[in-house]
């Protein structure tokens, strides 16, 4: 069994903070996948330690540490908020960073809250865009090294999951193989992404904190940012939107075209969206064998997520035929 306070110390030295420090330490809720705890030193401050898990996942879940560190980075050089690295671990398994002011997004925001804060996000997430990776893909390493073009690093991101919906006798709406078929019609689209930009890829609510301590709303961070990879910009909004439609998202995108952020819906870029939304859907629904998910998720996902992988399959047809 692992003694939390035992790692935590040890991760706490990694960043050059006397362990001796460490006066309490609480698990936080809210992770899926990784374990995460909060960091409260004798002066304090407050940092959040998250250390993988032992149990087998879907095949770009290796090493996901190592890309959150790389979005922390980045957001760091983007000035975006973001928690700041402290410390990662020499086998990529257990990170330190500082723990960003307020809390998660819900559902307590008015309508004119919402609208600053999307307005802000848009910006901040223009800003994040315009931080460009050396190639393409997972910087973990987990589906092998970068590519050098989007295609190829997108359509092994898809062979992935899909090959993951086999060895795990995953039911999807439709079979995996026509699943398969259906994507490669889009494949062509992918030839116009030329620049490899840092991509959240998880940007849903639960992921952005907001701050009040000012007296008004703003973004205090963008958090978990362990599903990263280096790619299609427009890739943001299918979590961004998550299960809706981001082009109804108006305060979204004035921030975000403010900010220079390039947001347009032409036939090439309906077609990516289309694969983005389909790559999601099958991480979702695949997702819930090896995280041995229980009947009320399950349920959720077929009713919830099955559907938008049919409608994303549906828009590849359309838009490429």
């Amino acid at each position: 069994m692992v003694d939390s306070w035992e790692r935590a110390r040890r991760i706490l030295r990694d960043a050059g903070i006397p362990p001796g420090r460490l006066a309490r330490l609480r698990p936080l809720s809210g992770g899926t996948y990784n374990t995460v705890e909060e960091l409260t030193l004798t002066d304090g401050a407050r940092h959040v330690l998250k250390a993988a898990p032992d149990a087998p996942g879907l095949s770009h879940e290796r090493r996901l540490l190592v890309a959150e560190a790389e979005f922390y980075r980045g957001a760091e050089t983007a000035g975006v908020p973001a928690p700041r690295l402290l410390a990662l671990d020499e086998a990529g398994r257990v990170l330190l960073m500082t723990a960003s002011p307020g809390d998660p997004w819900d559902a307590s925001l008015t309508e004119t809250e919402r609208a600053t804060l999307r307005r802000q996000l848009g910006r901040h997430v223009a800003a994040l865009h315009r931080v460009v990776g050396p190639a393409f893909g997972y910087p973990s390493g987990a589906l092998g090294p970068l590519a050098a073009d989007w295609r190829t690093a997108f359509t092994g991101m898809l062979d992935a999951v899909l090959d993951d919906a086999r060895r795990f006798g995953v039911r999807l709406p439709r079979p995996v193989d026509e699943v398969a078929r259906t994507l490669e019609a889009a494949h062509g689209a992918l030839d116009e992404v030329t620049v490899p930009a840092l991509v959240h890829f998880d940007l849903w609510d639960g992921n952005i904190m907001v701050d009040r301590s000012a007296g008004s709303v703003r973004v205090g961070g963008l958090i978990d940012g362990e599903r990263m990879f280096w790619g299609d910009p427009l890739a943001e909004f299918v979590t961004l939107a998550l299960l809706g439609d981001i082009r109804k998202d108006e305060a979204f995108l004035s921030g975000y075209r403010e900010a220079g952020g390039r947001a347009e819906f032409d036939t090439p870029a309906l077609l990516r969206l289309a694969l983005y939304r389909a790559y999601l859907c099958l991480i979702m629904l695949v997702e819930t064998v090896p995280r041995a998910m229980g009947e009320e998720q399950i349920r959720w996902r077929d009713e919830a997520v099955a559907p938008e992988l049919v409608a994303a399959l549906n828009a590849i047809r359309e838009h490429a035929s």
